[in-house]
């Protein structure tokens, strides 16, 4: 029984042994990891700005003269002409008015030609010298009078002209139709809100960029800003198939957001866009010598960036990075790394400072395929 105990002992020995023999096998086969060498490349940063889109005209179509809507030619989110006719006030009032200024243009006309023969009639009597020439200025003051009395009623007569041909509303230009609040029959005080036109063959995108933005993008542009072209996103999440170009730039920046706004102009032809409508105005700007750092490279503590970086001996080391933007799924790199450095490019989580691995080299290239 003795004999037996001391043989059990080095069994068991030698199962532990072989275990710890194999977890450390299993362990070195885990450090097996990706490596991607640090290069620098050219590359597109895409930002995107919440906007606000507006019709290129937008102005709200109001009565001028007071009255019953008598009638409503066009409908809601219709389209018209510039100069179509859309609502009809009740005129009989206004044709009334107009009819009576110019009666009193015909009188006063009347009156005039009348003082006209007068001033000629004293005239001849003062030249054959039958009476004096008082009474000759006396029929010119008259026929002076008279004169302004029509011009004072023809003024009359085109204003009731002017009322009259307001109470047929028209569009003065052509657009889309908004909301119309009346109805027929309602009466209408001048200033009353009959409907909104908007002409949307184009329509400018209005956003904000902070100042260092407006830094950057503003050295990028050349002397004439339509030749920074900008990219619409809809707001289910797709691109607007027309391309925009940036008109012009607020002249001071807000000092209470720090940003300052832009205007982009988009066409529209198919008018998808309507104003008021949301999206985001997508800047495009190419990055020369960018230093791309995988996401899935990175690890985050205490709010600071951070990578393992591989040395000649394979051994890794964690170092804290800064970057200037975010592209797609990579971070631009801006102080800590330098080009040519190894980095793990993914099983950051399973490692730690200090250990060494066994590198499995990758490329930008190869990286989607081993995504896969």
């Amino acid at each position: 029984m003795r004999s037996i105990l001391p043989v059990m002992g080095v069994c068991i020995l030698l199962f532990f042994s072989c275990t710890s023999e194999n977890k450390e096998g299993q362990k070195e086969q885990e450090m097996i990891l990706p490596v991607l060498e640090i290069t620098k490349t050219d590359t597109q940063l895409l930002v995107d700005y919440v906007s606000d889109i507006q019709a290129v005209k937008n102005v709200e179509i109001r009565a001028r003269v007071n009255g019953f809507l008598e009638k409503i030619f066009v409908d809601e989110g219709q389209n018209v002409k510039k100069g179509q006719l859309l609502f009809q006030i009740n005129d009989l009032e206004y044709t009334t008015d107009l009819a009576r200024a110019k009666a009193n243009v015909s009188n006063a006309q009347a009156e005039a030609k009348a003082a006209e023969l007068e001033v000629s009639r004293t005239k001849l009597l003062v030249e054959k010298k039958v009476i004096s020439s008082t009474e000759y200025e006396l029929a010119s003051a008259r026929l002076r009078a008279a004169n302004a009395k029509v011009e004072e009623a023809l003024a009359l007569q085109a204003s009731a002209q002017n009322k009259l041909s307001l109470t047929s509303v028209k569009s003065p230009f052509d657009g889309i139709i908004d909301r119309i609040p009346l109805k027929i029959g309602s009466m209408i005080d001048p200033g009353a809100l009959l409907t909104t036109i908007s002409d949307i063959h184009d329509v400018f995108a209005y956003f904000h960029i902070s100042e260092s933005e407006y830094l950057r993008i503003k050295k990028g542009m050349s002397d004439t800003r339509q030749n920074v072209p900008v990219q619409l996103i809809l707001a289910d999440g797709t691109k607007y198939l027309q391309e925009g170009r940036i008109e012009t730039v607020d002249g001071e920046i807000n000092e209470n957001t720090g940003a300052i706004a832009f205007r982009a102009r988009f066409p529209n032809p198919d008018k998808l866009l309507r104003h008021g409508a949301s999206g985001k105005v997508r800047l495009i700007s190419e990055i020369k010598d960018a230093m791309l750092i995988p996401q899935k490279s990175v690890f985050e503590i205490q709010d600071k960036n951070y990578v393992f970086v591989v040395g000649s001996d394979n051994i890794v080391k964690m170092r804290g990075f800064t970057y200037s933007k975010r592209v797609a799924n990579f971070y631009i790199a801006e102080q800590g790394l330098m080009a040519g450095e190894k980095i793990v490019y993914e099983g950051v989580q399973n490692i730690r400072d200090g250990i060494k691995i066994k590198p499995k080299m990758i490329t930008a290239a190869n990286m989607i395929a081993y995504k896969k």
